[in-house]
């Protein structure tokens, strides 16, 4: 693979952002800020907050997504700053950690910037107050990497405790903590669906699902530290960088790895970033490079080799780039192949080996395919003898030359001789409701007298002639699970005219309620669903669906009846509903009532906060978040009341009162540490207090002011 673009700095580039199709922003290792013009790579403008960083394994510069802010660690890296991009304006800055900063991040929405510390604890601050917010759930030791799912709803941070903590940004609520590497995590990236893959120091990666909080798949193939992810085409490709300076490529949908050295470099990968418009994979380097591939370069070239019939050269650009394999070029190839086979089956069953030669013309030069060319061909060797037998109804002959070459099975010859079988057995089933028919039903089946798939089917139709009738009786009455557990129990009945129907109504319901549900009507759509349940190959989606819908019409019936609480309950708990258009209304308003909130917050205004959240106050879900905001208020209250030098007692008066309400926090632990200083005498122990948690706080708890 070579670049199509590249650029060349002074010292290691750490981030990579795209801005539109115009613009590239480049940040380097003393946090100089290039804007670059996309096509020529020429700097535009630039912003040096001079911050100097040795290590950058980790995000120690972060941009958000509209680069209005950046994060950034300081020189030293005993602290973290937020800046205001256009003004060059400090906005807040967290200098709380007990130990050096480790990374830094601001979620998608742009609403916290994040600082995590060698000491576990991430703190958030409130971007427009500058003020510190809450604190994520903590971990024993340093912080790794903090990632965001791409709605914002989803902030997970990894540690070398070797654990991963989940965190609800909507309703501020701790999810879980994934427990399954044995070395420090070093690596998050979230993936559509509640997928979150991590990668630890031992280059373990594991795909995860954070609403069950189990694993999906095991990455397996990487060999090296891993310093920087990215992923692309829809979220198709994974993309991987590593200390030695290689890329690795994983397939998402298979979670198999593509290629251990899809390209290589000679210096450690320092920044990944993919542009989705563009199918260009943007790498830095250690060395000052900034370097543009675009992945599916060679395409053109793909698709004039295929209308020049000159396929043997495909294979060239796929050994250069194996993820042409990918493209729409070879998607054509491959399907011209998949037709083509089809083509020369059809020949070679009519008998025409002649044609079947002149139409592999052009692809017996690739390896691959001669291989399977003549694979093919034997397969296909003794096919004019099964052609015989089925015409002669030898079937004894038949069948196990047809098990011995399978691919025998996929031709009209076979399906003719198994319709003939399933005809025999209906005819069979019609002359068993009289018991003198013994000898007549042994004539019938005498064709398949030594076809032992077939002997065991015939035995039981002969014996369980009353379970046949059973098995009707249950259709008729449409007990469709009782029909199943009979056909699970009794194979032969699966061979039967009437189970055939039974799978066929079912496949065709299914599309009804399919219909139903795509115009609109869920009611009619539930009913078959329910029907669906009895059916074993329908069976979990329908429960599945069943569920959504139930959960969709509560929903919109709370809606109508203007019950907020219940709404809110029920979204909370329904993924489906969050993606709708009420669903996202609603979340909208909360939001945007929280970010009120979170301005109250950042001036001590309990009643601001109160008034704000208001009809808020009964929604169960929505507790821990009103619990951070009011959290947050008292804070700031002792905050102010530490920088006023109020009366000792006050304050220790108001530690006491956080900690009745809230517990041990790690705001109230860094607040205790600054109050020490400025009080060296007090005897407050924050351990002996009466300790109450922010998990069993409620509503009814909200004081006006912590210090009285």
């Amino acid at each position: 693979m070579d670049y199509i673009k590249n650029s060349k700095f002074e010292k290691a580039v750490i981030d990579i952002k795209i801005l539109g199709d115009n613009y590239l922003l480049v940040s380097d290792s003393a946090t100089t800020i290039r804007y670059l013009d996309y096509e020529t790579l020429e700097i535009k403008n630039q912003l040096k907050a001079n911050a100097v960083h040795e290590r950058y394994v980790n995000n120690v510069v972060y941009l958000s997504p509209d680069a209005d802010y950046l994060a950034l660690i300081s020189t030293g890296a005993r602290e973290s700053k937020l800046y205001d991009t256009k003004t060059k304006k400090l906005i807040g800055m967290v200098n709380r950690h007990q130990g050096e900063v480790s990374c830094v991040a601001i979620d998608p929405k742009t609403k916290y910037m994040f600082s995590g510390g060698d000491d576990g604890i991430t703190f958030g601050v409130d971007i427009k107050s500058g003020q510190l917010a809450f604190t994520l759930p903590r971990h024993i030791d340093t912080i790794n990497d903090i990632a965001f799912s791409k709605s914002g709803q989803w902030v997970a941070t990894a540690s070398y405790d070797k654990n991963i903590a989940i965190f609800n940004l909507i309703t501020m609520t701790p999810k879980d903590r994934l427990k399954a590497h044995s070395a420090p995590v070093v690596k998050l990236q979230f993936l559509s669906k509640n997928r979150l893959i991590s990668i630890d120091k031992k280059s373990s990666a594991i795909v995860w699902d954070i609403i069950s909080s189990k694993i999906v798949a095991r990455l397996n193939g990487i060999h090296d530290d891993v310093t920087a992810i990215a992923v692309g085409c829809d979220e198709s490709f994974l993309f991987l960088g590593t200390k030695l300076g290689y890329i690795l490529v994983y397939d998402l949908k298979t979670y198999e790895q593509i290629s251990m050295k899809y390209i290589k470099l000679e210096s450690t990968v320092t920044a990944l970033n993919f542009d989705e418009a563009k199918n260009h994979l943007l790498i830095g380097t250690e060395n000052g490079d900034l370097l543009i591939y675009d992945i599916f370069e060679d395409e053109k070239a793909m698709y004039e080799m295929i209308s020049y019939k000159k396929y043997h050269l495909l294979q060239g650009y796929i050994d250069k780039n194996p993820l042409l394999v990918y493209t729409k070029a070879y998607l054509s190839f491959d399907e011209l192949w998949v037709s083509t086979l089809q083509k020369a089956k059809e020949l070679i069953e009519s008998g025409n080996k002649q044609g079947t030669t002149k139409l592999f013309e052009g692809f017996m030069e690739i390896p691959s395919k001669k291989q399977q060319i003549q694979k093919l061909l034997a397969q296909y060797a003794e096919f004019d003898k099964f052609l015989l037998l089925v015409t002669q109804n030898r079937y004894a002959l038949a069948y196990p030359l047809a098990n011995v070459n399978p691919i025998f099975k996929e031709t009209k010859a076979y399906k003719t001789m198994e319709m003939q079988w399933k005809k025999s057995i209906s005819i069979a089933q019609k002359y068993m409701l009289n018991s003198n028919n013994h000898e007549k039903i042994k004539e019938i089946f005498a064709p398949y007298r030594g076809v032992a798939e077939k002997t065991a089917i015939i035995q039981d139709l002969m014996v369980n002639s009353a379970l046949f009738n059973r098995f009707k009786s249950a259709l008729v009455q449409k007990s469709f699970k009782l029909a199943f557990e009979l056909a699970k129990k009794h194979p032969f009945l699966k061979e039967t005219a009437e189970y055939n129907a039974l799978i066929n109504y079912s496949d065709t319901i299914y599309m009804k309620a399919k219909n139903f549900e795509k115009s609109g009507d869920t009611h009619a759509a539930v009913k078959i669903y329910r029907i669906l349940v009895d059916f074993e190959d329908f069976k979990d989606e329908a429960k599945e669906l069943i569920d959504d819908m139930e959960h969709q019409h509560k929903f919109y019936a709370a809606l109508a009846e203007k019950d907020i609480a219940t709404a809110y309950n029920i979204l909370d708990d329904s993924d489906t509903l969050q993606y709708s258009q009420e669903g996202m209304k609603l979340e909208e308003a909360w939001e945007n009532d929280y970010l009120t909130a979170s301005r109250f917050a950042a001036k001590a205004s309990v009643d601001g906060v109160k008034n704000t959240l208001l009809k808020y106050m009964n929604i169960k879900s929505k507790f821990m978040a009103i619990a951070t905001a009011v959290s947050w208020c008292y804070i700031t209250q002792l905050n102010i009341a530490l920088k006023n030098k109020t009366e000792q007692k006050i304050i220790e008066n108001g530690i006491k009162n956080y900690i009745l309400y809230y517990g041990l926090s790690d705001q109230i632990t860094t607040f205790f540490t600054a109050f020490v200083k400025e009080y060296p005498n007090t005897k407050l122990v924050l351990e002996s207090q009466v300790q109450g948690s922010i998990e069993v706080w409620k509503p009814s708890m909200i004081v006006n002011s912590i210090l009285d």
